[in-house]
């Protein structure tokens, strides 16, 4: 009589998946690895050749480029700007700041590296003109603030330069503006002037790092998380053992994540911005990938403003296309939820939103960028979306049960490397 066949057991098939999920992503290491590895023999080769030539090889600028710097260069290059001021009023009595133009018609998508960046364009802000006084007057000003916090080592949140000088201000939105005009004058990132943006992010998983001088372990953070500090500068990724990390758009999915301890099984390191991804987020998340050299993957809900967020996690912003190369994670995937996921996980038509006109809008006009249009699977997606006029949040998945994300969908989507 023949044996009857064994069955694997629940927990082995689930120790199968998670070794197929880990092959998939050391191998997507080694990948990034072998680049890293070929960009620095091109870094080697072009010094050998300066070396032997005793020529540097220049390469041509086509974008402005800013740095980050540390607050006694910062503290240097305000004298030099004022010095530059005192002789203007010196030589001419027409004093004005030379600053690079954020308008849109400035923000180039650079193909080779796959960000949005600031073109090369200027605009000036004069004293001696009553269209820009004002707009000098208080760029003037915030200087003098990024001056003292320097001097003092301190830093300030947007709002408080606001409120700083009210009447001249006015409105937030125009300080806003200025402390951007300001970092990018300087030729720098706008936390290296030490004015943050509120933050909103939080992280979770398996690294450890120093915020501040503490030691914080993230998978002791409970189910809430370590709140992603603004202040960035002071905090030093220490170790970690993660394979992928997996950004979130949604607090309620790391949520669910947390409560799972999904970092457990699969080892990773989560995060989430809580909607559009914030200043603090989008550059921890680039430290991560930068420093850890792992593969990253993002969950957005299956709508164009999903889509957004991702392209703005992985290009940049056109708001701050001068700091792109701080902020931007090119080597991220989107992991879903996709258009073709909807079908594919049998997502429901009652939990399926219609497509407003905006929606649809808004979604011709992501296919219509440039980048948009190099990734074919991207453009793919999107045209399903188009063409079903549907869109799903995240949680859409909870109609199956509320451990279906959890224990269905991101295993599968990761073993099966179902992804942009």
């Amino acid at each position: 009589m023949p044996k009857a066949k064994k069955t694997k057991s629940k927990k082995q098939a689930e120790k199968e998946q998670v070794d197929r999920v880990l092959a998939l992503v050391r191998k997507m290491k080694e990948e990034m690895r072998k680049k890293d590895i070929e960009e620095e023999k091109a870094l080697k080769a072009k010094l050998k050749k300066e070396k032997k030539t005793g020529k540097k090889v220049v390469d041509i600028q086509k974008y402005f480029e800013v740095q980050e710097l540390s607050k006694d260069e910062i503290h240097k290059r305000i004298h030099e700007l004022v010095k530059e001021i005192i002789q203007q009023i010196e030589t001419t009595g027409r004093p004005y700041f030379e600053i690079p133009s954020r308008s849109a018609d400035n923000i180039i998508w650079d193909e080779e590296r796959d960000l949005l960046m600031l073109g090369k364009k200027t605009s000036t802000r004069s004293f001696h003109s009553l269209s820009s006084v004002v707009d000098a007057t208080r760029t003037a000003r915030v200087l003098e603030i990024v001056h003292e916090l320097i001097e003092n080592n301190l830093h300030a949140t947007k709002r408080e330069v606001f409120y700083s000088d009210v009447n001249l201000f006015k409105e937030q939105k125009n300080s806003d503006k200025i402390i951007e005009d300001v970092a990018v004058m300087l030729k720098t990132t706008r936390d290296s002037t030490h004015v943050v943006a509120s933050a909103r992010g939080s992280a979770i998983g398996r690294v450890i790092i120093k915020d501040g001088g503490d030691l914080i372990d993230l998978t002791k953070m409970g189910t809430g998380g370590w709140s992603i500090t603004p202040f960035l500068d002071q905090v030093e990724i220490v170790d970690s053992d993660a394979e992928f990390i997996l950004h979130a758009e949604k607090d309620a999915a790391v949520m669910r994540l947390a409560e799972a301890k999904f970092w457990k099984k699969y080892p990773c390191i989560i995060l989430t911005g809580k909607g559009a991804g914030d200043i603090a987020t989008r550059a921890f998340l680039r430290r991560l990938v930068k420093e850890l050299r792992i593969p990253a993957f993002s969950l957005v809900d299956s709508d164009p403003y999903g889509h957004y967020i991702y392209s703005i996690f992985i290009r940049g912003s056109k708001k701050l296309s001068y700091e792109s190369p701080f902020l931007a994670t090119p080597e991220l995937k989107l992991l879903g939820v996709l258009s073709r996921d909807l079908d594919e996980f049998k997502i429901p038509k009652s939990v399926r939103i219609p497509m407003e006109p905006a929606d649809i809008k808004r979604t011709r006009e992501l296919i219509n960028e440039p980048f948009v249009q190099k990734n074919k699977e991207w453009v793919k997606d999107l045209k399903l979306m188009l063409k079903i006029k549907e869109k799903a949040e995240i949680q859409a998945f909870a109609a199956h049960s509320f451990k279906f994300l959890v224990e269905e969908y991101l295993p599968t989507k990761l073993e099966t490397g179902d992804w942009i």
